[in-house]
């Protein structure tokens, strides 16, 4: 956790068995999610960053840090337990939803008790995104190895297994490395090097660029305020692109490794690497800070 205005750390969240790959912060409760492995570390930032529930791949709740005895890094899984790859909350912040396996596993947070799972992937499921249908459900989107984006309606309270309300067609040559929504419009991501631009009501294809990149897409963004798309790639590049007609404003080298996430606020975007830097630009005039 860190100070943007003075750059200075505030906390650091350990014990994880291995790479951290997602963290989602909900600000009604002030809770702290963290992946690692088959886990998801629940942290309260408000007790000193304490680690007060651990939630597994295979939907146990367990009190405490689960992990806590790790020191050496691990990439062996318990039985029934698989890798978690992302996680979303919805915008109440009141389920959380994590990409394990090729299903999405369910908690609703408010008892810390699992509701079931997201099937229908035949892939891992790599990336998902969570907002608000019309009919004020959770619209989960998700992307997966298999090659396919999937839209899930999941209505408040529901417990079991659910599968999903629509595939987007045509899928991706390879598997979806992330998403991004606004609005009415939704962005995949993939390791085809390419960006597909869906419209979520009428549930179709409006624009595509097959070479996006000329490596994975591994994330997306939108700047805030503004008609504005960002994509990272595994080699390193930043682009930036026109919302409406899909066309390219600029591009940057970020890093001189994989971009693994793009996050942005009013003023600034951030770019996290694999060359374990973590790099703030000024949306504004585009330079580095």
């Amino acid at each position: 956790m860190w100070n943007l205005v003075t750059g200075q750390e505030i906390a650091t969240l350990k014990g994880h068995p291995n790479n951290v790959v997602s963290v989602k912060y909900c600000p009604s409760s002030c809770l702290v999610f963290s992946v690692s492995t088959s886990y998801i570390k629940v942290w309260d930032i408000r007790d000193s960053a304490k680690c007060i529930r651990t939630l597994t791949s295979s939907g146990q709740v367990v009190s405490g840090d689960a992990c806590a005895g790790t020191t050496t890094r691990t990439i062996t899984f318990a039985q029934g337990e698989c890798q978690i790859n992302q996680i979303a909350l919805n915008p109440s912040g009141s389920v959380l939803y994590a990409a394990a396996g090729n299903t999405v596993r369910m908690w609703d947070l408010n008892r810390m008790q699992a509701m079931g799972k997201l099937m229908g992937h035949i892939g891992s499921v790599m990336c998902l995104t969570v907002g608000q249908s019309l009919l004020g459900k959770d619209q989960v989107i998700t992307g997966s190895k298999d090659h396919y984006v999937k839209v899930f309606d999941v209505a408040e309270g529901t417990m079991g297994n659910a599968g999903p309300a629509h595939n987007f067609e045509p899928p991706h040559y390879d598997g979806i490395e992330c998403l991004a929504v606004q609005g009415d419009v939704l962005f995949s991501g993939s390791r085809d090097n390419g960006i597909k631009k869906w419209e979520l009501e009428q549930q179709e294809l409006t624009q595509q660029i097959p070479n996006a990149h000329k490596d994975w897409v591994c994330a997306l963004a939108y700047v805030p305020g503004r008609p504005m798309l960002l994509s990272g790639c595994r080699g390193g590049m930043l682009k930036v692109w026109n919302v409406d007609n899909f066309t390219p404003i600029g591009e940057v080298r970020g890093h001189d490794s994989p971009i693994n996430a793009i996050c942005t606020n009013s003023r600034q975007i951030f770019t996290a690497s694999s060359d374990k830097t973590v790099k703030i630009w000024l949306s504004k005039v585009w330079r580095k800070r």
